[in-house]
């Protein structure tokens, strides 16, 4: 009974954040900033503590609850009630997206106070916080959904919210409309994904009439092969659009135009995560077909290397996170190829931490820039002119002596990251390299040099923000975040630490916590070779960093070691391969080319024309009607006159 009241709280968890978000939106004027704060603080919060309550109630009965709602849509075959799917899957989800979400909005509650004045727009608080709600809302339906079309919902849900909010200063950026095209940018390439999610959840339902997980995955057990395997594919093509994988991992670095709590929550917990949940949730499906786990694999392999190299030419301090970033879910997706769902799914919980605390730890680091900056300004004279980035690293330098806290935070993040021992992030990758070990050794070799370079890119990270002389006037003014954002981060930095302990070698929690939600749960043994090589290759990676930039120190902006290194590799790597240019060539300038002509021809030339000629034609025959009204009654009675003749005539005749 008490399980069963527990269970009956899953609804919550969403509703919760509703109606925060609909209190900030209806009473928010009255309230201010502190009370929109904290109700959207307290919202994510209490869907947190939903989501424990769930946790607790499946310890003691593991096996998956369906708790329905309302009825939802009831046509023909297809009949499907507004439920939510309660396992240790989506709890585990369900705990990522509300915990790391919470300390998100508690950073936020002080990061957009200033940032909202820095842009001069302090109304936008309550539409931010909102958006965030509404972000929170739409991945736990995602991730709490019962069948594929709620999950839907869900999936454009999440679509729509990094829409709003990385577009949130739409009127900034390059030529004022910079942030806006970001935005657009996003909403389009997520766009092409979900075309290929939607083919699949077609073909889903023409194929076995119905929209349910368990429905779905019973009857695909006899479906013909081949038909999985067009359907998996399509899936595919809809989780390289939301986690970023190539070839349409392009939307997610233009991702840094919004606020950086959005991009901590968009990278951490939420949107970029939706594609390997997808993938685990329809393990189902995916083992009955091993060539579409091996295509899986190599996306994801493929993918954490190419965007690794990306991010060791990058100077924003965000990018470089977010090239990471798309890196990352390239060793979760590659996990879930392989069928190591349980590795990826540890990775991708360790992954939020760490990934939320650098992003959030970058954040404080822009706001002491940005006060730097103010604090310098005073010494100028007013036509002194200053366009300083202070996201640009090589502004940087030096801020470990003015920003103690988030120095160590930052270092935390930045180790566990890099796979450095104990740290979490050591056993996660640890486990997916393990998988790539015995599975398939050509992976492995790429996402060891993954690895590598991870470790390189965040060692010259921390050396050219926090080491060596302050490179601007804004560095050296630089001071700490106040505590809402240093406890946050504080806290990020310990589960950093220790969130390895959630699948250890030997003991696999995680593993056994998930075993009853997927399909296939292989536990991955500890090698030591491959972990004892991993430590060693991180080591590397970082010892080559400080070989680069922590002996010499950069000490000017303009004179990066890398790049006079490497010369023309650097440039490429800076230019990002040259990928948005080569799609600029190749899809989007014909496609525009192509548009203009048929505009001209087919819309302006033949519809506008046909229509334009209709116009012109019942223009001409009412000017000529206009003749016979001309306001002389001698010519109305001469028209009657004749009109009676006429039909006397009609009527003789007859």
């Amino acid at each position: 009974m008490e399980n069963n009241l527990l269970f009956s709280l899953a609804p919550w968890a969403v509703l919760l954040p509703v109606f925060g978000l609909l209190l900030n939106l209806v009473f928010g004027k009255r309230l201010g900033e502190k009370g929109i704060g904290l109700i959207a603080s307290l919202a994510t919060g209490l869907a947190f503590l939903v989501s424990v309550l769930l946790a607790i109630a499946l310890s003691r009965h593991p096996e998956a609850t369906v708790v329905p709602l309302a009825d939802w849509i009831t046509v023909g075959q297809l009949n499907l009630a507004w439920a939510f799917r309660v396992d240790t899957l989506s709890v585990t989800m369900m705990l990522a997206v509300t915990g790391v979400g919470t300390l998100i909005h508690v950073y936020a509650t002080g990061y957009m106070h200033k940032d909202v004045r820095h842009q001069g727009d302090p109304g936008s608080y309550r539409r931010f916080f909102v958006y965030f709600n509404l972000f929170i809302v739409a991945m736990l339906l995602l991730v709490s959904a019962n069948n594929y079309l709620m999950l839907f919902v869900g999936w454009e849900g999440v679509g729509l919210c990094s829409y709003l909010l990385i577009g949130f200063w739409f009127n900034k950026g390059a030529e004022g409309i910079g942030n806006a095209r970001a935005a657009k940018k996003a909403f389009v390439v997520n766009r092409i994904g979900d075309f290929g999610l939607l083919i699949a959840i077609f073909l889903l339902f023409w194929n076995f009439g119905t929209l349910e997980f368990d429905g779905i995955f019973a009857a695909a057990a006899k479906a013909a092969p081949a038909l999985v395997l067009v359907i998996t594919l399509f899936m595919l093509l809809g989780v390289t659009g939301k986690s970023a994988q190539l070839p349409l991992y392009v939307w997610l670095p233009d991702a840094m135009a919004g606020p950086t709590p959005v991009s901590a929550l968009i990278h951490a917990a939420t949107m970029v995560t939706a594609g390997v949940y997808l993938i685990a949730r329809s393990s189902p499906l995916y083992i009955q077909v091993p060539a579409a786990q091996m295509t899986v694999a190599w996306v994801g392999a493929l993918t954490a290397l190419f965007a690794a190299t990306i991010a060791v030419g990058q100077y924003d301090i965000k990018k470089v996170l977010a090239y990471s970033t798309i890196s990352q879910l390239g060793f979760m997706v590659a996990a879930v190829g392989m069928g190591a769902y349980v590795a990826g799914m540890f990775h991708l919980v360790t992954h939020a931490f760490f990934k939320a605390l650098l992003f959030l730890a970058a954040g404080s680091v822009i706001m002491g820039m940005e006060h730097g900056e103010e604090q310098s300004a005073h010494g100028r004279a007013p036509g002194d002119a200053h366009s300083l980035d202070p996201q640009d690293m090589r502004n940087m330098g030096g801020l470990q002596g003015r920003m103690r806290t988030t120095f160590w935070v930052y270092l935390a993040g930045a180790l566990a990251l890099s796979g450095i021992a104990p740290l979490s992030g050591f056993f996660s990758k640890d486990e997916i390299l393990a998988a790539a070990f015995r599975n398939m050794p050509v992976l492995f070799i790429l996402l060891l040099a993954a690895a590598f370079l991870t470790a390189f890119y965040m060692g010259r990270q921390i050396f050219m923000v926090f080491f060596g002389k302050a490179r601007s006037a804004a560095a050296e003014q630089a001071h700490e975040s106040p505590p809402v954002i240093t406890v946050p981060l504080i806290i990020l930095a310990v589960l950093s630490v220790v969130g390895g302990a959630l699948n250890l070698p030997g003991v696999h929690s995680l593993g056994h916590w998930l075993e009853g939600s997927l399909a296939h749960t292989p536990t991955v043994e500890f090698i030591a070779g491959v972990a004892l090589l991993s430590l060693a290759v991180a080591l590397a990676g970082l010892f080559l960093a400080w070989m680069v930039y922590g002996q010499r120190r950069m000490p000017f902006k303009d004179t990066d070691p890398l790049a006079r290194s490497l010369g023309g590799l650097f440039t490429a790597v800076y230019n990002k391969w040259w990928v948005d240019e080569l799609y600029q060539a190749v899809i989007l300038r014909p496609y525009q080319q192509l548009s203009d002509l048929l505009a001209r021809t087919v819309d302006m030339g033949w519809i506008d024309g046909t229509v334009n000629g209709l116009g012109s034609a019942a223009r001409s025959f009412a000017g000529q009607l206009r003749r016979l009204e001309n306001g002389y009654v001698r010519s109305y009675a001469l028209t009657i006159f004749l009109g009676v003749v006429a039909i006397m005539a009609y009527l003789f005749f007859r």
